[in-house]
């Protein structure tokens, strides 16, 4: 299907949409399709062994109560309460008010926050972060934000601390019709491992790790990379 990478314009002289992939444009298109989105992957873990294994090493390496975010924990906060079950003091952050409204009605034993995923530190008052899981958060920006982001990762990650990021592989950066079928166009932003290799290392993190699998058969046809990494 095919990418656009401009907003579309309004004959008709009415607010312009927002910037595609922008903050404003993720708040729009995430409070559209939470509701959705909860009721299909709310217990997505349960069928997903090599998500749930990943996880599970990511916490064992942090250890009892390491302090971690999940960045773009989405309505299901799934994944910030599979952290808090193997022993991580866990907070989710979500750009979406709707999304963080109904992870907390979901998961009313973990923390959340609408924060931007970019902007981590300043969610977190006690020191720096133990580690930061992003489960398929940076898809819903432009490719070329992908070393801004990273470096903002790092910079609130305390030396020796770990990052996993899973993401989907393919060359796609632009906006198409939402795959789970809402009708809502959104942001889809795909990696390579090259690339998420590269800004990994340049942000300041040590590459541990770099797996991939392919889709399960109720998923996006398209292959999961997972990438493990230490702060230098």
């Amino acid at each position: 299907m095919p990418f656009e990478t401009q907003p579309a314009s309004d004959p008709l002289g009415r607010a312009a949409a927002p910037e595609p992939g922008s903050v404003a444009d993720v708040v729009r298109t995430w409070n559209a399709r939470a509701d959705l989105y909860l009721e299909l992957f709310r217990h997505e873990l349960d069928g997903k062994p090599f998500d749930r294994e990943l996880l599970a090493a990511f916490a064992a390496r942090l250890g009892t109560r390491a302090r971690v975010v999940d960045a773009g924990c989405g309505p299901c906060g799934h994944v910030a309460a599979f952290l808090a079950e193997h022993g991580l003091d866990v907070l989710g952050v979500d750009l979406s008010p709707r999304c963080i409204e109904l992870a907390r009605l979901e998961q009313p034993g973990i923390r959340f926050e609408v924060t931007d995923q970019r902007a981590v530190a300043p969610a977190v008052n006690d020191g720096p972060l133990d580690g930061l899981v992003s489960y398929y958060s940076l898809h819903d920006q432009p490719k070329r934000e992908i070393p801004d982001t990273l470096a903002a990762w790092a910079a609130a990650i305390r030396p020796g601390g770990r990052l996993l990021v899973v993401a989907k592989e393919g060359a796609g950066d632009g906006v198409i019709d939402d795959p789970l079928g809402t009708g809502v166009r959104v942001y889809w932003a795909e990696y390579s491992e090259a690339e998420l290799r590269s800004a990994a290392e340049v942000a300041g993190f040590v590459v541990d790790e770099l797996t991939a699998r392919d889709a399960y058969d109720d998923e996006i046809r398209a292959r999961r990379i997972a990438l493990s990494a230490t702060r230098r």
